[in-house]
């Protein structure tokens, strides 16, 4: 059952955090991109029948649409990654390791940052566009500053799972 629960958890993180990080990492670049254009029929935020801002290049507004939106439901289905991996530390009997307590603390602050600081600025970016506003670099630059630390995380989590010092089932 161990091995079964821990290849569900691998599993989930792949497919769930995977686009997340990837998803988040292009964002800022991808907004940036977006044409500054006064919205069609004077600054009413006029929307096109995609709900895209009218007055932007809806093509590249949709990229960051999209972008967020994998952002958005991948993170909800990254729910899964902790709830298999409680499951499968619970059957391997580390619960109280120093490893896991410490990725379950820096997995905690990796949702954290995404649903606090990458989340709400990626939408406020997205409205931005939409009304075909120009979007200040420094904002860009703070949100992949955190992506990257979202990201950063995440990858140190990925380490200690793999390494997992100071257990004696690990490498």
């Amino acid at each position: 059952m161990t091995k079964f629960l821990l290849s569900l958890h691998v599993l989930a993180a792949i497919v769930a955090v995977g686009p997340v990080t990837v998803a988040a990492s292009m964002f800022p670049a991808a907004a940036r991109r977006v044409p500054a254009v006064a919205p069609v029929g004077g600054g009413g935020g006029g929307e096109d029948a995609a709900g895209v801002g009218a007055g932007a290049d809806t093509g590249d507004v949709r990229t960051v649409r999209l972008l967020h939106r994998i952002c958005r439901v991948y993170a909800g289905l990254g729910i899964a990654v902790p709830v298999l991996g409680f499951a499968t530390a619970a059957s391997m009997g580390v619960l109280s390791d120093a490893w896991l307590i410490t990725s379950v603390t820096l997995t905690a602050v990796a949702a954290g940052l995404l649903v606090a600081f990458v989340l709400p600025r990626q939408e406020e970016l997205l409205g931005q566009l939409a009304d075909g506003q120009p979007v200040e670099r420094a904002r860009t630059a703070r949100l992949a500053m955190f992506t990257g630390l979202f990201n950063l995380l995440w990858a140190t989590v990925t380490v200690l799972m793999i390494v997992r010092p100071g257990s004696t089932t690990g490498a």
